[in-house]
């Protein structure tokens, strides 16, 4: 599957939004304030973004959720009528731009939109293209009991099960030897 610029930077925005949400109710959230947000943005390049206020934060945060819940999806029909409602709700107007050193590449969002529309069309066109692919079961989360992170499997054989295989990944594998050490030590 062949995933564009501009379409792996809206993966990677979706991504982290989905994982800026509390696991819990003790957990902050990740997008606690408009300085959160604002630093969201400047971490993610988002281009076209005027001044930030609470009420683009709010709206993000349910972007956040609406995200979330395509990850959930139990099959690529729900995912595909979540996502159709997103887009549409957002404006999506396609266009082509190069702006910022970056060469030709699509924009969704409409010249003006908020920045949880700009999020919801460029985001909701790239998770568009993992169904239309047929490669909707990329779409997943981590497999650590204790993590649960929104992550896109960009894997040649689809068989990622963490979200870093640094931290999840390597400590359960350590758990696993330590419990199997401590079985054969008896």
């Amino acid at each position: 599957m062949l995933i564009t610029h501009d379409t792996r930077c809206a993966l990677d925005a979706v991504v982290d939004l989905v994982n800026t949400a509390p696991e819990d109710e003790s957990a902050p959230d990740g997008l606690a304030d408009v300085a959160a947000l604002e630093q969201f943005v400047q971490k993610h390049n988002i281009s076209e973004v005027g001044v930030l206020t609470e009420l683009d934060l709010s709206a993000v945060r349910r972007l956040r959720s609406r995200f979330a819940a395509i990850f959930a999806a139990p099959d690529a029909r729900t995912a595909a009528g979540l996502i159709n409602e997103l887009v549409a709700a957002a404006g999506t107007t396609p266009r082509l731009t190069d702006h910022d050193g970056y060469d030709w590449h699509i924009h969704y969002f409409a010249p003006g939109a908020s920045v949880a529309d700009h999020l919801a069309a460029d985001g909701g066109m790239a998770l568009a293209f993992f169904v239309v692919a047929g490669e909707r079961e990329r779409l997943r989360r981590c497999e650590a009991p204790d993590c649960r992170h929104a992550f896109v499997d960009l894997s040649r054989n689809r068989s990622r099960r963490y979200c870093d295989s640094r931290t999840c990944g390597n400590r359960l594998h350590v758990a696993a030897y330590r419990a199997r050490r401590k079985e054969a030590a008896g």
